[in-house]
């Protein structure tokens, strides 16, 4: 198959995983809601988006780069700038070897942030006696849970881009639609510019054959009573390179593998 077809496929792909998740989470929001101890549920939920990203580093390419010679601390940094690229981390490695700032802990890493620290707090409430006051504090949680998809754009493609002459604010569009990749920013940038930034935060319309279908696979049924499905699909819309991640989980894995056929297998039809 032609490269230029597969890339437009996987985009094409990417787009809508991003409208199939943002419904599949509000029906799995639903569904969850509607179990005993569904606060503290989603406030462990919340509370794991919360964790320190040093949790979610790629061990193996750590232990590579330490194993290279290179400190931990730097290597995590590498690594985070690099979207867990052990290449590209050993690039930057090398070329900042002698930045006086190589050391200085990136923005948010440094200590727990607020939301951090408000995780404790909402689970010290417990799981409320009365309906009302449980459906009050499941609604501050998904709030809470909601900020966390704030996009954050890779700040070496912000600077490669702007380098070219596109504007800032283009160019944070255009790395939010592709999702941090920046050839495909590029090529957002120099074509039609579809889809908008606006399109991104639109879920799938529900009542469409292909969101139908994944609703009644039985495995994707199954796993929108997992609060592990709903964390997996919050983290993939913050950080869509963690998909990998979720795709090799053996509770999340299965659902996403479900909705990846049955996309490829209506997208043929």
């Amino acid at each position: 198959m032609d490269r230029a077809v597969v890339q437009t496929s996987l985009r094409d792909f990417q787009t809508e995983l991003r409208k199939i998740l943002l419904s599949l989470i509000e029906v799995a929001q639903k569904l969850l809601a509607l179990s005993p101890g569904a606060v503290e549920l989603f406030t462990k939920a919340n509370a794991m988006l919360d964790e320190d990203e040093e949790e979610r580093v790629d061990e193996t390419a750590l232990r590579q780069l330490t194993e290279m010679g290179f400190p931990e601390s730097r290597a995590v940094k590498a690594l985070r700038l690099s979207h867990m690229s052990v290449p590209q981390a050993m690039e930057w490695l090398i070329e900042h070897a002698d930045d006086p700032a190589i050391d200085t802990p990136l923005p948010g890493h440094s200590s727990p942030g607020p939301a951090g620290a408000e995780a404790p707090a909402e689970a010290a409430a417990g799981p409320s006696e009365e309906d009302e006051e449980a459906k009050d504090e499941l609604t501050e949680i998904f709030k809470k849970i909601r900020r966390k998809r704030a996009f954050r754009a890779d700040g070496r493609a912000v600077i490669s881009l702007m380098e070219m002459g596109f504007d800032e604010k283009e160019v944070l569009d255009a790395l939010r639609v592709s999702n941090n990749q920046q050839s495909a920013a590029c090529e957002w940038l120099l074509g039609d510019r579809k889809p908008s930034p606006e399109e991104l935060d639109k879920g799938i319309d529900p009542n469409s054959p292909l969101f139908q279908a994944i609703l009644d696979n039985p495995v994707v049924q199954l796993g929108l009573t997992n609060p592990k499905t709903l964390l997996a699909f919050e983290d993939m819309l913050e950080n869509p390179l963690n998909s990998t991640q979720w795709m090799n989980d053996p509770e999340t894995g299965p659902v996403m593998l479900q909705i990846s056929r049955i996309f490829q297998t209506m997208n043929r039809t």
